[in-house]
């Protein structure tokens, strides 16, 4: 069992290097919010889906070659977010974390429409892959949420989401809970997607997603550093 998750929401922004991941890129443009469909707008209606799962169809054709990786984001309404990344959705996770903010939170930060997360890990140690650092300090639009640690191990809850979606590529919606049961923390609801992975170097690694409406720029991006 990995030490219990640790957070301070909204610290001030304290590393340069993060915060420049946050701001816009030259040339990227800003999706304005008069243009219809987007996965986070479908997402940011969650509260509105009571129930059914919402799932999108599998493409014929990949987007991107071995460069793509699927990107889940998921949780209970009332609970906190996570992030599970997989290679593709018939594979294992070889990423998952949850987040030191709840899913409100992160549904308020969408409606930005431009959402940009960052994953800092400070370590002493060139021995590990990026991916496989296990202690993160976590940023969201620019905001220091806190600190979480890489699931060494999938729980029941999160082996329930990724069977459910194996074989989905894109969609969001409300999930049916594990064995049905009734949560204090309400429905379980989820947003997959196809991202472009772009690897820096052995330090740095970003996911842009790939909008299945076929609109200009990424609405979500996450991004990896490793600082010593």
């Amino acid at each position: 069992m990995p030490p219990p998750l640790q957070s301070s929401p909204y610290f001030p922004m304290d590393n340069p290097t993060i915060l420049s991941l946050l701001h816009p890129t030259p040339g990227e443009k800003h999706k304005s919010s008069s243009n219809g469909g987007g996965l986070l707008r479908m997402f940011k209606l969650f509260p509105m889906l009571t129930s059914g799962c919402k799932m999108g169809k599998p493409r014929r054709k990949p987007l991107l070659n071995h460069t793509a990786a699927t990107c889940t984001i998921f949780g209970y309404r009332k609970g906190r977010v996570f992030l599970a990344i997989q290679a593709d959705p018939n594979c294992v996770p070889m990423f998952v974390i949850e987040l030191p903010m709840l899913t409100s939170v992160l549904q308020k930060e969408m409606e930005s429409d431009m959402v940009r997360i960052a994953l800092e890990s400070e370590t002493k140690t060139h021995k590990k892959k990026l991916l496989e650092e296990f202690v993160w300090a976590v940023y969201c639009n620019g905001r220091k949420m806190g600190y979480s640690i890489r699931k060494k191990h999938l729980c029941d809850d999160e082996l329930h989401v990724t069977q459910l979606l194996r074989g989905v590529s894109t969609g969001a919606g409300v999930l049916p809970t594990l064995n049905h049961k009734e949560s204090s923390d309400g429905e379980l609801t989820y947003m997959r997607a196809r991202f472009e992975r772009v690897v820096g170097s052995k330090d740095s690694e970003a996911l842009y997603m790939i909008n299945p409406d076929g609109a200009p720029g990424p609405e979500l991006s996450i991004f990896f550093l490793r600082s010593y």
